[in-house]
């Protein structure tokens, strides 16, 4: 786990996982540097050394399956509940479900009778 009261900005991050994705087990400071510079991008050297002295002696692997698993608590949304509007004067009290989905494909068209 990565842990620090500094903030990270992700190009720093996402320089050290694309030095791992082409290969590089263990990037090194010059090997992010030379990401971030190709892009154009700043070089904070102070995160960059920070972050490698995080992951030092670490597996990438287990480090992110770590946190994902501290992720997985976070909610993410999709738990909002919405009020219904109030029906207008003499109409249904609920709004009609839709009873049946339709279904795609050959097999539903089979289903359906359709060739």
């Amino acid at each position: 786990m990565i842990k620090g009261k500094r903030k990270w900005t992700i190009n720093v991050i996402a320089s050290y996982l694309i030095a791992a994705l082409g290969g590089n087990t263990t990037p090194s400071a010059e090997d992010i540097k030379s990401i971030l510079e190709s892009v154009g991008a700043e070089v904070d050297e102070d995160r960059v050394e920070f972050l490698l002295s995080e992951l030092k002696g670490k597996d990438l692997t287990e480090v992110i399956a770590a946190d994902r698993e501290k992720f997985a608590s976070v909610p993410s949304g999709g738990g909002v509940a919405v009020a219904a509007a109030a029906p207008a004067a003499g109409g249904p009290a609920t709004a009609p479900v839709a009873t049946e989905t339709k279904k795609e494909g050959i097999e539903g068209r089979r289903e359906r009778g359709v060739r």
